[in-house]
């Protein structure tokens, strides 16, 4: 699937119905970031807490590709600055992007870029180059995340407070999204054997 992403399988060839397919695709997305974010569990020495929004943004990238995945992330970036509770724990505002867990939100947007770029290359063909493309994902998400960070707690304690506590549940999202991954690229290919 070379250049190509799940999403343009059912793509409309119709402009106007491409253009309704895609915002939907956008709106969806960001629904279901905004529900995984929901998924969030408060770790007692550090703002940031555990949520499912990193495995729904590598899971967004994988399936929408690069520049569908992008706009998916800004959208619902967007949208809990304009008041939605859509980030971890029901919260909204601007404010967010410029406290301690800024850096892993604004690090979402790579994340879902060069996922999707990496499947739009064929990496997700195999189980093995799909955890190493959700892997790569997520540790773009660690980059930004802990870089921020550091500038409320110093970079002798970011590694403490914003990576360590969090690799268990992120190899765990990882293993998650790869296995749904692979597993609709199974099916897909089955049905078309089929037809």
């Amino acid at each position: 699937m070379r250049n190509s992403t799940y999403a343009n399988l059912f793509r409309p060839e119709i402009r106007k119905e491409a253009y309704l397919y895609d915002l939907m695709l956008v709106i969806g997305g960001s629904v279901f970031i905004a529900l995984c974010a929901q998924f969030s569990f408060s770790v007692p020495f550090s703002p940031v807490p555990i949520t499912g929004q990193t495995f729904a943004i590598i899971l967004t990238g994988a399936f929408l590709g690069s520049r569908m995945a992008s706009l998916t992330v800004i959208a619902y970036l967007l949208e809990g600055i304009a008041g939605l509770p859509v980030f971890a724990h029901a919260q909204f505002g601007l404010a967010h992007l410029f406290g301690p867990t800024g850096g892993y939100l604004i690090g979402f947007v790579p994340a879902a870029f060069v996922t999707g770029w990496l499947a739009e290359q064929g990496w997700g063909k195999s189980i093995f180059a799909t955890f190493v493309m959700m892997g790569l994902g997520t540790a773009l998400v660690f980059v930004c995340g802990l870089s921020w960070l550091s500038l409320f707690f110093g970079s002798n304690n970011v590694i403490e407070i914003g990576l360590f506590p969090y690799l268990p549940g992120a190899f765990v999202k990882i293993v998650l999204a790869t296995l749904i991954f692979t597993g609709s690229r199974a099916i897909i290919a089955f049905r078309n054997k089929g037809d």
